[in-house]
Formats: structure tokens, C-alpha cells, sequence
């Protein structure tokens, strides 16, 4: 049964008051963006004055029959009262939270169609737009960093009877002044696994397969079975993996939910080889791997140890020489942060035969093997949305993935140069003594090596020349002719001087 089509609301034009059912009045500011099924305006509650562009809060508006909205208001209002979270940072010693503060909700009217609003905290950038400025990655000790703080989040949450349902990039964003803390926002997705108390059942219905986002939803989503604690823990390693390595073994088949499930099983049932090998032995690899091996033990009802998975992503951090508490750093310094393998790089080829060009040398020993060169991937991603099939909720903010996969080897050929003196040739004469023989002194003799082709690799570049093998001239043919007649005669000679 294919979920059902919501619609984006008509534009609201900016001033306009709305008022919560805490009969508090919020006056509208300019459009900020919109999700896949909502529009988000800037907001503030003194309705006199012209919001700023420094507006501390934010409204989201979607149609009133639409089921997204609906369901993050229930949460917000069940499982994120103030209160609540307030009481969970001080027994838990943390230094924040990291769910969006929730001000109030209410409906409205205009031009005849009815919305349903929620306010909330304003919120900075997300990670989706700084991992693709970053290219496509994220530093290891903020994939590490950022883990943990999600970890926080999902443990309180799952306290709670809630699942997220829907973690990614795109849904995480940092505080618009203080730019070391992250939230996960948008429970448009979120659900109540464990309602009184009693967890949900496992059952896969094939009418709920493929709920949530393709690229990180869990495998049990693939197979139409309820959100669990286990399965926000599979999407988070999905995301840790996707910030580390900058792709996901399956993003070239998202159009074939099959394939993309049997890619993750695959990925699981090799671990940790699987995801050392696929992040390309990056730092932080060997502790996501552990990381995972440790969700995969888990059943689909249990409650996962939060403190343990904690520890394994805090000692990647300690390895680093750094600590949950210091800066959340992502740069573009983070691109050779690589496992050490013991294999010197490589240089350029291309340097060496400009080098060539200029200089008159001589070519000692050359290579026409043509360098191994990654083919360029080219990707054109349409934008997905996250679908829900659970509490008539039907989809989730527009996701556009990022892969950067442009990255080409180059492959040295190795070439040894001598420098020669004066010679006006391309490749200069090589001269060489020929060996003696006990005829005559010796002679030098000159062989003008013979111009091989040129190899190039794909791009037209010159890398080597390939030189024939020299060819004996008269010379020296002469030389072997009379060199051993001299020696037979003489024998001929002797033996005859023997018989007489």
C-alpha cells in the first residue's frame, strides 16, 4: 500500500499572527526554507515589532490534515517537556542536551485552508551542508564526537518511549551561537516503540517495507517491521560510516530498496573486515567497526548498554589525543588522515617527463606501463524524501546525498636520468668501449640508440620513451669476421708443422 501524498502548505505572507493554544501570539517573519512537507518562517512572541533576522525561534506550518507535524507535536509533548529534559542533563551529568527546545503549537486559518503550526528553538546549519563544503567527509574526531552526543540524545528518547526513526545529516544541525553543540531535530518520523511500557512486537508486514530514508534506515524497516532502539542504533552506524568514508557501499542502487537491503546484510555479516576495508582504513575505522559488531549483538527488543557503546567511540577521541569536551573542528585538514599501511606515495609521473623536456639527459632505464587510473564517477541524485508508514505519518524533509568519489591514482613509472654533456639529439648517443680482443687493440665504437614511441597515459601526458636495442654497425661486424679467422689459421699452421 503505497503511503499516502501530502502536500505543501500555500506561502503565509510575513507578519502574520498566529496564537498557540497557550494563547500565546506569534508574529510570522520571513520564509526560511521548507522540508518535504512544511514551510519553516522565522517567528517572535512581541507581535509589535518587525521580526529580525537575529529571530531566536522558528514555526513550522504544514497542512492541518498532514500526519508529520502531528506526530512530532506528540512527542515534543510526551516524551521533550522541559522539565523532563532539565531533570535527565543534571542526573546524568551532561553538559546539554541536544533536543530543540519546544515553545508551543497550535492552528490557524487563511484564505480558507487550515494549518497546523509548532514553535521551536532556531537552530544553525546542518551537517548534510557542512559535510558536502568539507568534501563529502567529516573529520574523524567530530564523527566521534557528534556520535556521542546523538548517544545522548537516542538513550533519552528511548527512555522515553520514543524512536527517532529518521536520523541523518540533514536532521542534525549545530546551535546558532555555540557551534560545539548538535542537535537532532524532526520527529516527523518518531515513534512510540514502547507505549505503557510494553515493546511492540516483531512483526514484518510487507505493507510497511522500506520506511524511512533508503540510504540509512535499518534492515528491520527494510523488512516492514516496527522502529526499535536497536534500529536507531543501525541508522546511526549507517551515518557514522557515510560521515567517515563519504559514501555507503549501496548508494548506487537506491532504486532497488532489495538490493540496498541485501548490501547491508552483507556489510554486517563481514564485520569488522567490511568496514575497515570500505572506509579505506581511515582513522576511526577500527572503533566504528566495534562499535557496530556491538549493536549487532543486540535482539529487537532489548535495551541497548548506551554507556558501553559510549566508551568505544570515547576511546577513538583518546587515541586522537583529544576529548569529547574540546572543539567540534570540521575542515578540509582532515584529507590525509589515513591508517598508516607502510606504502610511500607516489609521485607524479608527468613531473619527471616535463623535467625531460627541458633538460637534455640520458635515459637509463624506462617504463611504458601506463598508469592505472580510476574511472571518474559521475552521479545525478534526484531528491528523496523520508517515507513513514506508522501513525499516518507519510514522509520527512527533502534529502539530497552527497558522495565525493572524484579521487584518481597516479602511478609512477619509475624513470632513472643521467645528465649529458653537449648533444643535440633527443636521446644522446651512448658511448660505450667494446671488449678486447687478442687480435688488435680495441677501438671504440658509437651506437646512436634508435627513438622508441611514446607512451601517454589517457590525458595525452608524456611519461617515458621506450628505446630499441642498439644495432651492431659495420665496424664491429668486420671486427668478428677477421677476429677469429686470425686464431684457425694459426692452428692450421701448426698442426701442419706437427705432421711434416
Amino acid at each position: 500500500m503505497p503511503p499516502r501524498r501530502n502536500k505543501l502548505p500555500a506561502p503565509l505572507p510575513e507578519g502574520l499572527i498566529v496564537t498557540d493554544t497557550n494563547k500565546k501570539s506569534w508574529r510570522l517573519g520571513k520564509k526560511l526554507g521548507q522540508g518535504g512537507f512544511g514551510l519553516i518562517y522565522l517567528a517572535y512572541p512581541d507581535c509589535d515589532v518587525t521580526v529580525s533576522e537575529e529571530a531566536a525561534y522558528v514555526i513550522k506550518v504544514e497542512n492541518y490534515q498532514n500526519g508529520p507535524l502531528f506526530c512530532e507535536l506528540k512527542f515534543y509533548q510526551r516524551a521533550a517537556k522541559q522539565d523532563e529534559v532539565n531533570k535527565w542533563i543534571h542526573s546524568h551529568n551532561l553538559e546539554y542536551l541536544g533536543i530543540p527546545r519546544y515553545w508551543g503549537t497550535g492552528e490557524t486559518n487563511y484564505n480558507s485552508s487550515s494549518y497546523r503550526f509548532m514553535v521551536v528553538d532556531r537552530l544553525g546549519t546542518d551537517l548534510q551542508k557542512l559535510q558536502k563544503n568539507n568534501g563529502g567527509k567529516l573529520p574523524a574526531k567530530a564523527v566521534m564526537q557528534i556520535g556521542i552526543r546523538m548517544l545522548d540524545v537516542l538513550e533519552y528518547i528511548h527512555e522515553h518511549e520514543y524512536v527517532h526513526g529518521d536520523i541523518k545529516a540533514g536532521n542534525i544541525l549545530l546551535h546558532t551561537s555555540d557551534t560545539d553543540k548538535v542537535y537532532l531535530a524532526d520527529y516527523g518520523l518518531s515513534y512510540r516503540y514502547c507505549p505503557n511500557g510494553k515493546h511492540k512486537e516483531y512483526k514484518e508486514d510487507p505493507r510497511k517495507c522500506h520506511n524511512g530514508t533508503i540510504e540509512f534506515t535499518s534492515r528491520d524497516a527494510h523488512k516492514g517491521v516496527a522502529p526499535s532502539r536497536r534500529g536507531d542504533l543501525e541508522i546511526l552506524a549507517y551515518c557514522m560510516l557515510h560521515w567517515l568514508s563519504g559514501k555507503l557501499p549501496w548508494e548506487q542502487n537506491l532504486q532497488d530498496p532489495s538490493t540496498v537491503l541485501a548490501s547491508k546484510s552483507t556489510l554486517w555479516d563481514d564485520l569488522p573486515q567490511s568496514v575497515i576495508e570500505w572506509s579505506g582504513r581511515e582513522v576511526g575505522c577500527q572503533e566504528l567497526a566495534k562499535f557496530m559488531a556491538e549493536v549487532s549483538l543486540l535482539v529487537y527488543s532489548e535495551k541497548p548498554n548506551y554507556a558501553g557503546l559510549k566508551r568505544i567511540l570515547l576511546k577513538a577521541l583518546d587515541s586522537m589525543g583529544t576529548s569529547l569536551r574540546s572543539s567540534l573542528i570540521i575542515s578540509n585538514a582532515r584529507s590525509s588522515e589515513k591508517l598508516s599501511t607502510g606504502v610511500r606515495k607516489k609521485s607524479d609521473p608527468r613531473q619527471h617527463v616535463k623535467k625531460t623536456e627541458e633538460k637534455n639527459v640520458q635515459i637509463r632505464k624506462s617504463s611504458p606501463r601506463k598508469p592505472c587510473l580510476s574511472p571518474k564517477i559521475s552521479k545525478n541524485y534526484s531528491k528523496k524524501t523520508a517515507v513513514n508508514l506508522y501513525e499516518d505519518d507519510d514522509s520527512d524533509d527533502e534529502y539530497v546525498p552527497y558522495f565525493g568519489t572524484n579521487n584518481v591514482q597516479h602511478v609512477s613509472s619509475n624513470l632513472q636520468r643521467i645528465p649529458h654533456g653537449n648533444s643535440s639529439s633527443d636521446i644522446p648517443s651512448i658511448h660505450k668501449p667494446k671488449r678486447r680482443l687478442n687480435v688488435r687493440p680495441t677501438q671504440d665504437y658509437k651506437v646512436e640508440a634508435e627513438q622508441g614511441p611514446r607512451c601517454k597515459d589517457p590525458d595525452g601526458d608524456l611519461q617515458g620513451r621506450q628505446r630499441s636495442a642498439p644495432e651492431p654497425d659495420g665496424h664491429r661486424q668486420e671486427i668478428y669476421k677477421y677476429g677469429l679467422a686470425v686464431p684457425v689459421l694459426a692452428m692450421m699452421i701448426y698442426l701442419l708443422l706437427y705432421v711434416l
